[in-house]
């Protein structure tokens, strides 16, 4: 059985979505954990109770680091883990789509439960200068990603997902 505990699963190319996975894990408290995704392995998705992933939108999808985490964690977990409470924030140039309906299919194969709405912050970066900076995210922007991840920590605890 699983515990309680938020896994806050991130990637980051710029910053910008490692800031906002740390603003999350901040907002959820002692009942998260914070791993980047190159090192999350299948016990540590069978310990958590529910996931936030972020990342950011590469080439209008999930980045690479991300996707191999679900493609090495895929089948290991596959059966184990429905009905856990998810979410997700993305960080985008542009649009952000792609890499949230990968990520949703990929819930919807584990049979995961979307408790949140989808966060997707576009930086409007189009140029490669512009796509290649250091990105921070906007106070408010923190702000709601602290809120996203208390509200996933709490539904947790109180057993609401």
């Amino acid at each position: 059985m699983a515990n309680q505990n938020l896994l806050v699963i991130w990637h980051s190319r710029t910053g910008a979505s490692e800031a906002m996975a740390k603003a999350a894990f901040t907002g959820a408290g002692a009942r998260a954990h914070l791993l980047r995704a190159d090192v999350v392995t299948a016990e540590h998705l069978l310990d958590a109770g529910g996931y936030l992933f972020v990342c950011p939108e590469n080439l209008a999808s999930m980045s690479g680091l991300m996707k191999e985490m679900f493609d090495r964690n895929y089948y290991p977990v596959l059966g184990k883990i429905e009905g856990r409470a998810f979410g997700t924030i993305i960080a985008a140039g542009s649009d952000g789509e792609g890499a949230q309906r990968q990520i949703d299919r990929i819930a919807k194969g584990w049979r995961l439960k979307r408790v949140v709405e989808p966060m997707i912050v576009n930086f409007d970066a189009q140029a490669p200068e512009a796509i290649l900076a250091a990105k921070t995210p906007s106070e408010e922007c923190l702000k709601q990603c602290r809120e996203m991840g208390e509200a996933l920590s709490e539904g947790m605890s109180l057993g609401v997902f």
